[in-house]
């Protein structure tokens, strides 16, 4: 797995994960989508991260070894800010209010400049 894919995988971060899954003698990808509520080992080849989705009122986890070769493809869907390493705590929430407690995404600093140099165009304006 990509060094960069790998230190954006973080508690909190909802991930789709396509794993290869062998049915008899033919080879099928299987998405999994879901929450992390935890990694484990640091960068080592031991290495994995612990995702969470809960499917018609039933909780599901999948524990993922980072340097799988199982592992085709990682999308990271969204990455909100957390404060914890490790959320435990979402699997006794319901599905509503874990995405409550899951702040929104981080806003991108490009667009707070933008806006802070308009502002300081039209004050010069009023002088």
């Amino acid at each position: 797995m990509e060094q960069s894919i790998s230190d954006k995988i973080r508690p909190g971060v909802t991930i789709r994960v396509h794993e290869k899954i062998k049915d008899g003698e033919k080879t099928r990808a299987s998405v999994f989508e879901g929450t992390v509520i935890g990694r484990k080992h640091g960068s080592e080849i031991g290495a994995t991260f612990t995702v969470r989705r809960v499917s018609q009122g039933v909780g599901m986890e999948k524990i993922f070894p980072f340097h799988s070769p199982n592992i085709e493809k990682i999308e990271i869907i969204r990455s909100p800010k957390v404060r914890r390493a490790k959320l435990y705590y979402l699997r006794k929430e319901s599905a509503k209010e874990a995405r409550r407690k899951l702040k929104k995404e981080i806003s991108k600093p490009e667009a707070v400049n933008e806006v802070e140099e308009t502002v300081g165009e039209e004050n010069n304006e009023n002088v």
